[in-house]
């Protein structure tokens, strides 16, 4: 099932895996705005001389042509930074945009798919079948998979691989479990009006602090007692506005949150509570109150073959102990559009080494990953493109 090729080829290019990764790493682009990486990556496809297109506005769309027929699997690699200040200053590679970073890995997701799009052009000969690689724009907004969809970037293809570094677990282990991996992720905002005034005459008034306040202590129990403890689900209240001065009584008041879950129907029922809560407490004070609800990404649901296919390959490419049981994550990834498209999977890779300081949660300005798993990812890709071909 290995190709001893691929193997050596990765190894090779490690050097040339890390520069990439590092030059991207410096370089830091927000979802939309990647066309720097962008005209990085065509530029990189053509010297190998793989066919790809250019998404719109950003992204690309590549495809390696095996000599000789068979199906087609799909690999895809994010490549968007996020909005937080790089705190590692020390690093010879840190950002150079200010309030810009590769906090989330996807300066390493889209190294490792070019390192492994090398390795599997040089064995196109040999390939039964085709490889389309994906390099996603906007995967942080959960808009990018979404839209390179409709851009046809898996229309013919019978499978599609993701990988993610995962820094809470050790540097070079796997995970790829059947079943949920990450939860659909839902942002919710709900409106209070209700009537301003003068903060010593409170009987002329309906004060939206009030509201709100009682809304964010209330809407909790619509996990603990509304859904059964067996669905795991969060909600989670992380911004509220409200007042503009310490005398006068808010008339208005904005809170927004978020919804985490894996089933289908817990999703439902949570938004439809949402709605129930908000009114409900709005109507107690005399208030009102405006619900807006945005599903976001859907939950990430392994495939049971292609997650049992992810496993063999880290077992006979990195050896049995590279296998890791990580449990499901609340975290969302857009990844799951692409599922609902063409079966597949979406694997986790260790790059957390307390040695190495790289152990920090995504999306903080301290993240850093262990290099070492810039092979264990890119031929993890590599490898489990080669497998199902040939299947």
């Amino acid at each position: 099932m290995i190709n001893q090729t691929i193997k050596e080829a990765i190894q090779n290019y490690s050097d040339e895996l890390t520069e990439i990764r590092r030059k991207l790493h410096s370089e830091p682009e927000l979802s939309w705005e990647e066309e720097n990486t962008t005209a990085f990556i065509c530029e990189y496809l053509e010297k190998l001389g793989i066919t790809y297109r250019k998404a719109e506005p950003t992204g690309v769309i590549a495809e390696i042509k095996g000599g000789k027929a068979g199906k087609t699997v799909a690999l895809r690699a994010d490549m968007d930074a996020l909005s937080v200040e790089e705190l590692n200053k020390d690093l010879p590679y840190a950002s150079k945009e200010e309030g810009k970073m590769h906090a989330c890995g996807h300066d390493a997701h889209t190294s490792m798919l070019l390192i492994a799009a090398k390795a599997l052009n040089e064995i196109k000969e040999e390939l039964p079948g085709n490889v389309r690689l994906i390099f996603q724009p906007a995967e942080e907004v959960a808009t990018g998979a979404r839209e390179m969809v409709k851009q046809g970037a898996v229309e013919g293809v019978d499978n599609v691989f993701g990988i993610h570094i995962w820094s809470q677990m050790p540097t070079n282990k796997v995970a790829c479990t059947q079943g949920p991996s990450f939860a659909s992720a839902d942002i919710f905002t709900v409106t209070f009006k209700g009537r301003g005034g003068h903060g010593a005459m409170p009987q002329d008034c309906i004060d939206a602090t009030i509201v709100a306040s009682s809304f964010v202590m209330n809407v909790q129990s619509v996990v603990s007692r509304t859904v059964d403890p067996q669905n795991p689900a969060v909600l989670t209240v992380g911004k509220m506005v409200v007042g503009t001065r310490f005398n006068v009584i808010a008339e208005n008041a904005v809170i927004e949150g978020t919804v985490r879950c894996f089933d289908p129907k817990t999703r439902d029922h949570i938004e439809k509570q949402l709605q129930i809560y908000a009114e409900n407490v709005a109507n107690i004070y005399g208030a009102t109150a405006k619900v807006d609800y945005y599903r976001g990404t859907q939950a990430v649901i392994n495939d049971e073959y292609s997650a049992k296919l992810v496993q063999k390959v880290a077992s006979q490419a990195f050896g049995e102990d590279a296998k890791y049981n990580e449990k499901p994550t609340m975290g969302g990834e857009d990844f799951s559009f692409y599922l609902d498209e063409v079966p597949g999977s979406f694997a986790l890779v260790g790059s957390g080494n307390p040695e190495k300081d790289t152990e920090w949660a995504h999306h903080h300005g301290k993240f850093n990953i262990d290099e070492d798993a810039l092979a264990t990812g890119s031929e993890l890709y590599a490898q489990y493109a080669w497998a199902y071909l040939n299947e």
